[in-house]
């Protein structure tokens, strides 16, 4: 792909596109009756589209044609520019292509995730266990638990001093009594409740040291920190297989990514077949491609989804990701510090940045207020969208959670929830992204500091509705007056 070699790099190019995103200045009314601009606070959920990216990926549809054949121009378009992508992606989380190959999946980081289970699984078949931990998500938990024997969820550390970082001693202890079993690690890089950074390269020298493989679910860190996956110099320190999503990363409707060692790839038969990962099919038999990716991707990719995102990919890398993450870190400890001097407030992994560094998310409660009707009251009054409950990370949420709720309700069954309890087992999650500002973090801390003051005065408007969620009754929005999909055809169509 040609570049002019004059582009912006870095802040420059930061501060260009930091308010360039789609949606990012959309307005909603709130109880008050004002117009006002969303503060969104749910990027760690999906994030924001990049306005260029779109634009550009536009552009690409005038020459849109499927790939694998160069016989007309949009075709040799179309496989130049997907083949670009795959490069993009391996170039930017430092992965050797000679060693790695990148391909995509249909379903995020949960397609990824299960497609690599599998794949460890029958790469070493004699060995019947996985390793994860206590904070996974449920995308890095439940494929495990499908595909394997055996599942060792590694507990956290720091419970007294509220931290809750993964415990690297008792990961080599599991490795350890588990040695000659265990197949692979599969581990967060961040985690998307308390944003706590995990040190995977650390954890791959753990696991490389007991036999066994690591794979990272880069599902929150790709879009924030630099991720390098291969170490000439340090192999036990290289990841065997990342996998992320492009909806996480600034792309809403692109795929999964899964960047992997092509060497365990090779040692089995692709997990899915169909067109375009063969080279020859006979009635008898079929000839599977020793060449990446095709090997890995049967049928008709996503194609413009993997452009969308390998674009945003390049504007994430020519401002550097090192630029990048000291910029949120900025946002992220202000409203750390922040909530850290209200006492009503309690942060989930505790406040020292220093003990445990996070990334991009910060979960926490007002004392007293259920989680979701804090997470009302920000949307209603005050036009600021977070997330409420356990983000599908139950286990992690429980474990941190579990003494304020034994305290309240006595002795607690998980499995068999109240809707009482289902309104105190969960957490309200404030989110970042690279446009978040510090005056979201301003417009954030004001509106808790109202809440905490004049909550219960708020909550006299508000019900539970059959859902068990909290709706004011005063304020009533249509959501289909504000946008509809129907509504949107007929006016671009008319009469």
């Amino acid at each position: 792909m040609r570049s002019s070699g004059n582009s912006l790099t870095g802040k420059a190019l930061l501060e260009k596109i930091r308010s360039d995103f789609i949606g990012l200045d959309t307005t909603y009314q709130t109880v008050g009756g004002e117009q006002t601009r969303r503060i969104y606070l749910d990027s760690t959920a999906s994030s924001l589209m990049l306005r260029p990216a779109a634009h550009i990926t536009a552009d690409f549809m005038n020459h849109y044609s499927n790939t694998h054949s160069k016989l007309h121009h949009s075709a040799h378009i179309s496989t130049a520019a997907y083949d670009w992508a795959h490069e993009r992606i391996l170039s930017f989380v430092g992965a050797d292509p000679d060693i790695y190959t990148c391909f995509f999946t249909g379903s995020g980081t949960t397609g990824g995730i299960n497609r690599m289970a599998r794949v460890f699984r029958d790469v070493h078949p004699e060995k019947d266990t996985a390793i994860i931990s206590i904070m996974e998500h449920h995308s890095n938990d439940l494929p495990h638990r499908k595909h394997m024997k055996h599942v060792y969820h590694v507990p956290v550390d720091g419970l007294d001093e509220n931290q809750m970082c993964i415990s690297l001693p008792k990961l080599e202890e599991a490795l350890r009594n588990g040695a000659g079993r265990v197949s692979y690690v599969s581990i967060t890089a961040v985690s998307n409740v308390t944003g706590i950074i995990n040190p995977i390269h650390d954890m791959a020298r753990l696991a490389h040291k007991y036999g066994a493989l690591l794979m990272v679910d880069g599902a929150q860190s790709v879009a924030h920190l630099p991720t390098k996956m291969f170490f000439p110099d340090d192999p036990d320190a290289c990841i065997d297989a990342l996998v992320f999503s492009g909806h996480k990363t600034y792309t809403p409707g692109s795929p999964g990514v899964v960047v992997a060692r092509k060497d365990h790839l090779l040692a089995i038969e692709p997990e899915e077949v169909g067109g375009g990962m063969v080279d020859r099919v006979l009635e008898d038999r079929y000839q599977v491609k020793e060449t990446f990716p095709d090997r890995e991707e049967a049928g008709t990719p996503n194609i413009p989804g993997a452009i969308a995102l390998a674009t945003t990919i390049e504007i994430l890398d020519r401002i550097g990701m090192q630029t990048l993450m000291e910029e949120e870190e900025e946002v992220l400890e202000a409203a750390i510090n922040e909530m850290a001097s209200i006492p009503e407030i309690l942060v989930y992994g505790g406040t020292d940045l220093k003990a445990c560094p996070r990334a991009a998310s910060i979960s926490f409660n007002i004392k007293g207020m259920d989680h979701g009707l804090v997470a009302a009251q920000l949307n209603d009054y005050f036009n600021i969208a977070v997330r409420n409950q356990c983000f599908c990370a139950h286990p992690y949420v429980k474990e941190m959670m579990s003494d304020d709720l034994e305290a309240e309700f006595g002795e607690i069954d998980f499995g068999n929830m109240s809707p009482e309890f289902m309104r105190k087992a969960g957490m309200v999650r404030a989110s970042f992204g690279l446009y978040s500002t510090l005056e979201d973090v301003a417009r954030l801390m004001a509106a808790l500091r109202d809440i905490i003051q004049n909550g219960e005065t708020y909550a006299l408007d508000y019900e539970l509705n059959s859902e068990n969620d909290y709706v004011n009754t005063s304020y009533r929005v249509e959501n289909e007056e504000i946008f509809s999909i129907v509504g949107a055809i007929d006016q671009y169509i008319g009469d």
